[in-house]
């Protein structure tokens, strides 16, 4: 199945990522780590794949910052 995110769930999910895993995601490559929080993917186990840090840095500077763009 599919599960949608909205953007402030996925812009919590590039700073989880960035803050926890050191590791820098673009919204795409952070979207499986945002369906996973949210809930929407069910309470089973859930592997996520983080890729893609093509994301900008003014773009990723404000989501650190608690700001969504």
């Amino acid at each position: 199945g599919s599960v949608v995110s909205t953007i402030e769930e996925t812009a919590s999910a590039v700073k989880l990522v960035a803050e926890r895993a050191h590791t820098i995601a673009e919204g795409a490559g952070a979207s499986s780590v945002a369906g996973a929080l949210s809930g929407k993917a069910g309470g089973d186990k859930i592997a996520c794949v983080v890729s893609g840090g093509n994301i900008d840095m003014a773009k990723l500077a404000k989501i650190l910052q608690g700001q969504v763009p």
